[in-house]
């Protein structure tokens, strides 16, 4: 799929959220299948019991217990002893990453546009929240293999967050030159720089840097040459539920080009001709959808959440309808 020659780029916070949508994300809150237990004490209210002004429920006293925490109405009324039970309020890490790689730089609207949308969203409702943000770019335009804008917490440091969603860019999107996406069919590209990006090598800096417990979402097409599976198997477990977001412009789910084509490989430089029919087309969308399946298939045996989304849909219809079924906001 050919490449948008002018993507629009974010300057500012502006161009990620508008008044509009943050009146729409101000009364949500993460959410997650799990309870998770953070180091510090936040806004999330936990089936844990602990000690904090929220009360609970009662047991019966046992020795040991704190004698501060009887409930002496009780025990003048009935003569027994019962010990108060309160809510803990407890952290939860939000972990946003976003991929760089040249792919995402396509399609009209642009993947990445999407993407750094979607995660300011995303990072905007953590933050007033309380929740700890953690927001990493994936094998962006200065050669990273990843970079990291780590523990990010309260409405303070939203404009901290837009800063520096804004300041990314893919790999090789400043060299002027048309490239194409590595996907199931690809679209002419002269020369341009090639990335070395490895997702598993990626994933695995990822998940050994994650504190605490939390939800993690990973923005990306996951059209890598070496697969997804090893970068994903690395970001299964250690405390974190996984939300897989695959983001496909509508020219990838629907191409309409046709002809003599010879084909370069924006990431590796790989090379082929074809000539582009409807039949051809046909099977490119079955190879295409059969690859979607594959991955859903794959994070369903392991516990992820996947959600293939097209770069033209709204923010607040990801946010509040798709991501709502889904669990991960409230």
């Amino acid at each position: 799929m050919l490449k948008t020659l002018n993507p629009t780029r974010p300057r500012a916070i502006e161009d990620l959220l508008n008044a509009e949508l943050i009146a729409k994300l101000d009364p949500l809150d993460l959410s997650s299948k799990r309870v998770f237990f953070g180091k510090l004490k936040g806004e999330r209210r936990s089936k844990k019991r602990g000690q904090s002004v929220e009360f609970a429920d009662h047991r019966g006293y046992v020795s040991g217990d704190d004698i501060r925490h009887i409930d002496w109405n009780i025990f003048a009324r009935l003569d027994q002893l019962f010990l108060k039970l309160f809510l803990e309020e407890e952290d939860l890490s939000l972990s946003i990453v976003i991929d760089c790689t040249a792919s995402a730089d396509c399609g009209e609207p642009g993947k990445f546009l999407f993407m750094q949308k979607a995660a300011m969203a995303l990072g905007y409702i953590g933050l007033i929240n309380l929740n700890r943000v953690t927001c990493t770019a994936m094998g962006d335009s200065e050669g990273s293999l990843v970079s990291v804008l780590r523990d990010m917490r309260g409405r303070r440091r939203t404009h901290d967050l837009a800063r520096w969603i804004c300041s990314l860019s893919p790999t090789g999107a400043d060299s002027g030159s048309p490239a194409t996406s590595p996907g199931p069919l690809s679209f002419t590209a002269p020369d341009r720089p090639l990335s070395t990006f490895s997702f598993k090598d990626a994933a695995e800096r990822i998940a050994m840097s994650r504190r605490g417990k939390g939800v993690m979402l990973v923005f990306s097409d996951f059209f890598f040459k070496e697969g997804y599976e090893e970068g994903l198997r690395r970001l299964v477990g250690r405390g974190y539920d996984v939300f897989a977001i695959q983001v496909l412009s509508p020219q990838e789910l629907d191409p309409s080009i046709l002809g003599d084509l010879r084909l370069k490989d924006v990431e590796d430089g790989d090379m082929a001709e074809i000539t582009v029919s409807a039949p051809l087309l046909k099977r490119y969308k079955a190879n295409l959808a059969a690859y979607c399946q594959q991955l859903a298939a794959f994070c369903a045996q392991r516990e992820m959440t996947l959600l293939t989304v097209r770069s033209d849909t709204p923010i607040d219809v990801l946010v509040l309808d798709y991501l709502r079924k889904r669990g991960v906001v409230k």
